[in-house]
């Protein structure tokens, strides 16, 4: 009885648990979230929006040292993000993206530049092949909405103004056969929109 009432209050997971290990976890650098394999202790009404914000039982989160502690413990397996610690995973809610890109600085040019990316919880990342950038169109509009790879399986949506900037630093280069309008950054080429769409 006293097992079965254990494994009751276990599956109710908490924002506070989640803060106090990941508090634990981080203080030795980023905690290798990658490495851990806990049971699913059930869905936290938590969630991140496209914006970037994290909302917690509806509300949003207005302290940025929680939002950052909680970033560090985001994990995407398949299409499901997870919040997760030594000794519990739970499921949040990811309407887009689970970070954003707000900032980037360019240095070099043509296939020497390097674009360095800065996140709303103060990742660094520097776009090459261990970190791509990929545009997803949108179906019926035909807008762009482009992406960083910053961890394994999670990305940052870049924000607009970043992304306007980047565009100034683009070139012209052959991709797949056919002329691409793209960025340069760490030796690698990424595609951005096909030239024949600018003409």
């Amino acid at each position: 009885m006293a097992k079965s009432e254990n494994k009751q209050l276990n599956v109710k997971p908490s924002a506070e648990n989640l803060l106090a290990a990941a508090k634990a976890a981080g203080k030795k650098g980023a905690p290798p979230v990658h490495l851990w394999n806990p049971p699913f202790c059930g869905d936290l009404d938590m969630e991140i929006r496209r914006d970037g914000t994290w909302f917690y039982l509806g509300t949003p989160i207005g302290r940025h040292a929680l939002v950052k502690l909680f970033s560090s413990i985001i994990r995407k397996d398949g299409e499901d993000y997870f919040l997760v610690t030594p000794v519990e995973k739970v499921g949040i809610r990811v309407v887009d993206a689970p970070f954003v890109a707000v900032d980037a600085n360019a240095t070099g040019g043509g296939p020497n530049q390097s674009v360095t990316f800065m996140t709303n919880v103060e990742d660094e990342v520097t776009a090459g092949p261990d970190h791509p950038i990929r545009v997803a169109r949108d179906p019926e509009t035909g807008e762009p909405s482009p992406y960083i790879l910053v961890r394994a399986n999670l990305e940052a949506l870049i924000d607009r103004k970043t992304f306007y900037r980047l565009v100034e630093l683009g070139t012209h280069e052959d991709h797949d056969g056919q002329s691409w309008f793209g960025l340069w950054s760490g030796g690698a080429f990424f595609p951005v929109i096909p030239s024949a769409e600018l003409a």
